[in-house]
This record gives C-alpha cells, sequence and structure tokens, in this order.
C-alpha cells in the first residue's frame, strides 16, 4: 500500500454555525441523513465532517466541485471512530487515482474543527 495523496482542511465552527442559521436548507445540501443523525446535528460535529469531505477532496487531487457533497460520507463506527464512505462520483475519483482506502482522522473544539484524510493505493496504480 501506497500513500496517494493527503488533504487537510480547518473550518471555523462560529463562522460555519452562523452560515448554517442563515441558509437552513445548507445543512440537508451538505449532510446525509445519517450524517446529521450521527452528529445530532451539533454544529462542531458538523464542521469536522465538513473539513473531511474537503480533506477527502483535496486527497483526490480535484477540488470543490468534482463530486456531490453526499457522495462524500463521513460515518461513526460502531468503535466511535470516523470513515469515509464514497458514492457515484467520489468513489469513481478514487477509483481512477488508485486510492483503495481512505484514512481519516477529525478533530473539534467550539471554536475549530479539523479533519486530515490520507489516500492509499489499492496496489494496483502507482502513487502520482
Amino acid at each position: 500500500m501506497t500513500t496517494v495523496g493527503v488533504g487537510v482542511d480547518v473550518v471555523d465552527v462560529e463562522r460555519f454555525t452562523k452560515m448554517l442559521a442563515r441558509r437552513p436548507a445548507l445543512e440537508g445540501r451538505l449532510f446525509t441523513e445519517r450524517e446529521r443523525r450521527d452528529t445530532g446535528s451539533k454544529p462542531e460535529r458538523l464542521a469536522a465532517r465538513f473539513a473531511a469531505k474537503e480533506a477527502v477532496l483535496k486527497a483526490l487531487g480535484v477540488g470543490i466541485g468534482s463530486a456531490a457533497w453526499h457522495a462524500i460520507e463521513v460515518r461513526r463506527d460502531p468503535s466511535g471512530a470516523p470513515s469515509i464512505a464514497l458514492h457515484d462520483l467520489a468513489r469513481r475519483l478514487a477509483t481512477t487515482a488508485g486510492v483503495g482506502t481512505l484514512h481519516v482522522s477529525l478533530s473539534h473544539t467550539d471554536l475549530t474543527a479539523m479533519a486530515l484524510v490520507v489516500a492509499s493505493s489499492t496496489g494496483e496504480h502507482d502513487a502520482r
């Protein structure tokens, strides 16, 4: 397994909270039902998941808008650890890049949320 890409993103929780308050429909556009349920719609937890979605795109070597927000889903494993599930175009982008596994770490305070994503190869492709 080889590292194909790394992505990191940081979100200002207060700014993100204000954005969600100004545009209530945005939460549904950015996050799946499962993500909203897993976070209890708490802004700092949603902000960390938004950071993870952006970090995934960076790790895949593409920009924002390359895949729908719902195509990148941050899940909570039974242990509580976060994981990434890719759907539709996001899955195809990962396959094209030779990415077999996405490793994710999330962290947040009341002020800042961050995510780090490391994309590992399937072993079938050379790293970019």
